[in-house]
């Protein structure tokens, strides 16, 4: 049985340790995701928008410009911090809250939308998160996630969350498309975009950001090297000899909405 608590005390001190790793990652501050967002939600100037674990602020720093005011909340206090240092020159509008995601501390049917991005694979509890996200959207309202997804292949599937969980131990699972989508659906939101790319990361900095000693980096490298050729191919392993250069990861991203 999972220890909810210790996992969400293992999140606060990964993320409050490395926040301004988090704010400065070119991974988080850049994407395709980010461009697609105004186009997906056509947003409102009257808009209230939530950004559930906002990590960084990059959801937030994208959507404040399109929106009347947003609540940019994370779990850890430090990173929540260190996102609020970095936006102040760039938005007016924003509001920080400490939350935890699971059990967001607003009223029901307050935000026109709301939006999570790369942080849902941290969450022990994903279906509470979404019952939360429906609960406090107001009808009508729009709900975008963006997350690293595991394959449906159970081999694929376990090799990419094993070897998450070696790169940060504040990984509680990269769930796959299928598992949001019905978790979503059971509490009666509907899908009206999806789409899945491949995100590729430079090996050297990512197994950096997260790992706290070499001998962790070394484990992270050794389950890619006995990993056969198949998931070497899937996950395209780039290789310099016997040096890992590159990997790429599956990234989700899907637009919901909530029946008026």
């Amino acid at each position: 049985m999972r220890d909810d608590k210790r996992i969400k005390e293992e999140v606060k001190q990964q993320f409050g340790s490395n926040a301004e790793k988090y704010v400065n990652s070119q991974t988080h501050a850049t994407g395709e995701d980010l461009a697609l967002l105004t186009p997906w939600l056509n947003p409102s100037p009257e808009w209230v928008f939530l950004d559930v674990a906002t990590g960084g602020g990059h959801l937030t720093k994208a959507i404040a410009p399109h929106v009347g005011h947003v609540f940019a909340t994370d779990l850890t206090q430090p990173m929540l911090a260190a996102a609020r240092n970095h936006l102040k020159s760039h938005t007016s509008n924003v509001f920080y809250v400490v939350a935890d995601a699971e059990a967001l501390p607003f009223l029901s049917e307050s935000f026109d939308a709301v939006g999570c991005r790369i942080a849902a694979h941290h969450f022990p509890n994903p279906e509470s998160f979404v019952k939360e996200v429906a609960r406090v959207l107001k009808p009508g309202g729009k709900f975008v996630l963006i997350d690293n997804i595991a394959a449906e292949d159970e081999k694929l599937d376990q090799f990419v969350n094993t070897l998450e969980k070696l790169r940060d131990h504040s990984h509680v699972r990269s769930y796959s498309r299928s598992e949001w989508v019905r978790w979503i659906e059971q509490e009666g939101l509907v899908e009206s975009h999806s789409r899945i790319r491949k995100k590729t990361f430079p090996y050297a900095t990512w197994v950096r950001r997260t790992t706290e000693t070499e001998e962790q980096v070394e484990q992270v490298t050794a389950h890619i090297a006995r990993a056969d050729k198949e998931i070497q191919a899937y996950f395209a392993v780039e290789k310099v000899g016997e040096q890992v250069v590159s990997i790429q990861v599956d990234e989700w991203m899907a637009l919901f909405e909530k029946p008026e």
